[in-house]
């Protein structure tokens, strides 16, 4: 469930649990939503396999521990804390639990390889430092912590060698990588060496950044160096200064305009994504209109957007609440503004050649901006195939082989 970080962990835990018959649900808990929908994923599991163990594991098993172990659907609990640690799987312990506060290690034991993707995704930050009003996945990843750039390289060589054409870098604060390693290396430093120390990588992708960390260096890299995927997803939440103060994240509207401009003047085919919340606390009418307006003031092509759900524990969940049906409301205008410009984005590009990562399971996959490409037929291809668009069907572009 959730996040990209998640995929990559459940890698590492199908590699570690092996032949045994086993269910695993990896729990996500950003929003309410995500966790009902845990629930009825663990419940789902068992009436489709009522032999098998299930164990139940990831952020939302971390912050909320007994409410799952309460459910008769599941076997066993695993916080975070134990989710890559051998023992915890071998273990017939009911729950597996630490403080994940007091975890300083991250990503010991990265997946041997992603057989069902044809990118790979390799965990290089977990954990963050911040504490923005709204959100309560500190407390289910406790504090920022990064992986030795020397272990990321040898493990991305690894997945280049298993036949992987595309790696993407994860993180809960991917831009706070390297602050708590010798020497502060930052992620522009990592992403240097690995394009360096990797020559056979053709392409790398980074998942979520924060936009007020991309400094000097990082930049650089996303606008010049063709290897790193034009495709920069942001986490930017709101348009408006006071809910961006009120959520307690570090940037303003004009930096989030700002850099978006300069890297799309700088290098035009990047597309932007970004994470938009919708209904916030105290946000009222002309606060909303400056977060819509963002979809195109951004030129948001890739937009995610969340309708706000209070989380226990968090300051934002002691704030003035919105009615449901206001932030239903304003959720379903930010999606429409979004499909919207992502239907204009599409269209852009029929005529276009797309470099396009295929699919292990069929003739799809996607381009180097990430947009959605289908043919009828698979073409000889080494992992990546020149695919010229021909015309937009629903969410995603068609074309045939170059």
């Amino acid at each position: 469930m959730g996040c990209r970080l998640n995929l990559a962990e459940s890698e590492t835990i199908r590699t570690l649990l092996g032949d045994s018959d086993t269910i695993v649900v990896n729990s996500c808990a950003v929003t309410n939503e995500a966790v009902k929908q845990t629930r009825q994923a663990i419940r789902r599991a068992r009436r489709e396999r009522p032999d098998a163990r299930l164990i139940v594991t990831g952020c939302a098993a971390q912050i909320d521990p007994d409410s799952f172990s309460s459910m008769q659907e599941v076997d066993r609990v695993i916080g975070n804390s134990d989710k890559l640690t051998p023992a915890a799987w071998r273990s017939d312990d009911a729950l597996v639990l630490r403080d994940v506060m007091t975890i300083e290690e991250t990503a010991p034991h990265l997946a041997a390889s992603f057989s069902a993707h044809a990118k790979a995704f390799v965990e290089v930050q977990n954990g963050c430092d911040h504490r923005c009003t709204f959100c309560a996945i500190p407390f289910g990843r406790g504090n920022g912590r990064s992986v030795p750039a020397g272990a990321v390289i040898d493990r991305i060589a690894m997945l280049v060698d298993a036949g992987h054409r595309e790696v993407v870098l994860t993180g809960v604060d991917l831009t706070s990588y390297g602050a708590d390693l010798p020497g502060a290396p930052t992620l522009g430093a990592l992403v240097e060496r690995i394009l360096r120390h990797v020559p056979a990588l053709p392409r790398l992708r980074l998942s979520s950044l924060d936009s007020i960390e991309i400094d000097d260096r990082l930049f650089a890299l996303l606008t010049q160096e063709q290897r790193l995927m034009p495709h920069v997803h942001l986490s930017l939440q709101a348009g408006d200064d006071m809910i961006l103060k009120r959520m307690k994240r570090r940037h303003s509207r004009r930096e989030a305009v700002d850099i978006v401009e300069r890297l799309k003047a700088a290098r035009p085919e990047i597309a932007i994504g970004a994470d938009i919340i919708a209904g916030f606390p105290t946000e009222d009418s002309a606060m909303a209109a400056n977060t819509l307006a963002l979809i195109d003031d951004c030129d948001i092509v890739h937009a995610h957007i969340f309708p706000y759900s209070p989380r226990e524990g968090t300051p934002a969940a002691r704030m003035p609440q919105l009615p449901r049906e206001t932030i239903k409301e304003r959720a379903a205008a930010l999606r429409s503004a979004g499909a919207r410009r992502r239907r204009l984005w599409l269209e852009s590009l029929v005529g276009s050649r797309q470099r396009v990562l295929v699919e292990r399971s069929g003739a799809r996959g996607h381009g180097e901006a990430y947009a959605e490409v289908h043919f009828d037929r698979l073409p000889h291809h080494d992992g990546i195939a020149d695919i010229s668009i021909t015309h937009v069907q629903g969410e995603y572009l068609v074309g045939e082989p170059a």
